[in-house]
């Protein structure tokens, strides 16, 4: 996993105004960071621009409805028509987006041919108990192993790619940025010649490719169970179409109550068809970039306007050993702890008064190191592989001095078990001597705190090494006109 030396946006890259792309609904992508939101083709449709509400509705439609007569007809796995339906079910990542789940890179992978051949035919089978309506492939996506966030989005980018690169000529030329002539080629084999801004952090020549922000979600509708079932319940007709069996099982949302709901949606077609008129009845609401309730952009916020001004001063390695890089991390740990117990930053750990996801923590402590090791020449390297799974950071200078740190929340319920099995295993795969465990107690402790120090206290009695823990307040704070 590659290094992050820069966090850059799209509007300081091409010196745009970040709120004339807001006035034009236009997200502000990271140039070299995936942005983990995804386009949700059931957000088309109420899209303000023309291009998506129209063009690529129909787009989308046109595309599967040509899938689906293709299935219809046909009678054995790798026959012609399924053979012309495999081709149109060809969705490469589109990098140009710098949208998905990859934590250090614009790049990604698309799903491999088992896994469209499976999606065909679950498809064929949902088709000949009499579903016809293109959504079907969307709707799979909450019960068909597989088709995850990343791939909806994938799917809907290379359907509705002409229109978006018509959206991107409107925009580009009302925000008069520097473009190039590219060829877009999607997974069905089109081609587009287009002129796009050139990435200039990425290893490869990459076009970016602006998206609007109203058709972008953190969780594709069709996979937002919470999304279904309530818009089951507000609606009685369809609530009496599907049992309360049913109903339970988009409530409990578990892997084996997913493979109950398809063995439910298969057994005829009208099942199917209420499923998707439920989802289809879904509130749809793009991501709330104000409101963040995710912590996706804050973090970048604190690092482009806060955090540099925090790292003057400190005095960076003298030599690439793991003391000298721990002084650099402790000190930057210190600056977080600070920040949220004494600043008030622990107001950025909430959304309308309850606790953001832990990945919103660690970003957050990404902004402040992010400063820090850049004034100092440390590679920040946020979820690095370890051979045992990622940890949250690795901060390194040269081969000998690596120290890792873990960020973990008071509400994870396996907090401890983080400490006493997950951290070590990763500092025994990095070879690392030094180890950093920061809990933020935003509710929810409990005990753990105890159990973290009788943990600590017990590996240093056996004269095992054991990573350091910091606790940090991360409880919201009374404003200073109310102290």
């Amino acid at each position: 996993m590659g290094k992050i030396t820069e966090v850059i946006e799209f509007s300081t890259a091409f010196q745009v105004d970040p709120m004339q792309l807001e006035h034009f609904g236009v997200l502000d992508p990271c140039l070299n960071v995936d942005t983990p939101l995804f386009i949700d083709p059931m957000l088309l449709k109420d899209s303000i621009h023309p291009e998506m509400s129209d063009g690529a509705v129909r787009s989308y439609d046109h595309h599967f409805t040509r899938v689906i007569k293709l299935l219809a007809k046909s009678k054995a796995e790798m026959d012609v028509g399924w053979r012309s339906a495999l081709r149109l079910l060809q969705f490469p990542e589109i990098k140009g987006t710098c949208l998905g789940y990859g934590s250090s890179s614009i790049a990604g992978s698309g799903a491999g041919a088992e896994i469209t051949n499976e999606m065909i035919r679950t498809a064929r089978e949902i088709i000949e108990i009499g579903v016809d309506d293109p959504d079907l492939f969307v709707a799979m996506s909450l019960f068909e192993a597989g088709i995850g966030p990343d791939r909806v989005s994938d799917m809907t980018t290379n359907v509705i790619m002409a229109d978006l690169l018509t959206f991107n000529e409107r925009i580009l030329d009302d925000l008069s940025v520097q473009t190039e002539e590219f060829e877009i080629v999607v997974g069905s084999g089109a081609r587009f010649a287009t002129f796009l801004p050139v990435n200039p952090y990425s290893v490869d020549r990459t076009p970016v490719i602006l998206v609007p922000t109203d058709v972008l979600r953190d969780l594709p509708i069709a996979q937002d169970w919470s999304e279904i079932s309530e818009a089951a319940d507000h609606n009685q007709r369809l609530r009496d179409q599907a049992n309360d069996e049913i109903a339970q099982i988009w409530q409990r949302r578990t892997l084996e109550q997913k493979d109950k709901l398809k063995s439910w949606l298969m057994r005829d077609g009208d099942n199917f068809k209420t499923f998707i008129e439920i989802m289809q009845g879904a509130s749809a609401q793009a991501y709330d970039l104000a409101g963040d309730r995710l912590g996706l952009f804050v973090w970048k916020r604190i690092a482009s306007e806060i955090a540099p001004h925090l790292a003057t001063g400190v005095p960076g390695p003298t030599e690439p050993t793991v003391e000298a890089v721990a002084k650099v991390v402790e000190e930057i740990i210190t600056q977080f702890k600070f920040l949220i117990e004494k600043r008030r930053y622990s107001e950025e750990l909430y959304h309308e008064g309850r606790p953001r996801p832990e990945k919103a923590a660690q970003r957050l402590f990404f902004a402040v190191a992010y400063a820090y090791c850049k004034a100092n020449g440390i590679d920040l390297i946020p979820e690095a592989e370890s051979g045992y799974g990622p940890v949250d950071f690795k901060m390194s200078v040269g081969f000998g001095g690596r120290v890792l740190v873990e960020i973990k929340l008071s509400r994870n319920p396996k907090v401890v078990d983080g400490y006493t099995k997950q951290l070590k295993t990763y500092e025994e795969a990095e070879e690392t001597a030094r180890g950093y465990y920061v809990v933020i107690d935003v509710g929810n402790m409990g005990e753990k705190d105890q159990r973290l120090i009788d943990a600590h206290n017990e590996l240093a009695k056996q004269g095992r090494q054991s990573s350091e823990i910091v606790f940090i307040d991360g409880t919201r704070k009374a404003s200073a006109s109310k102290l």
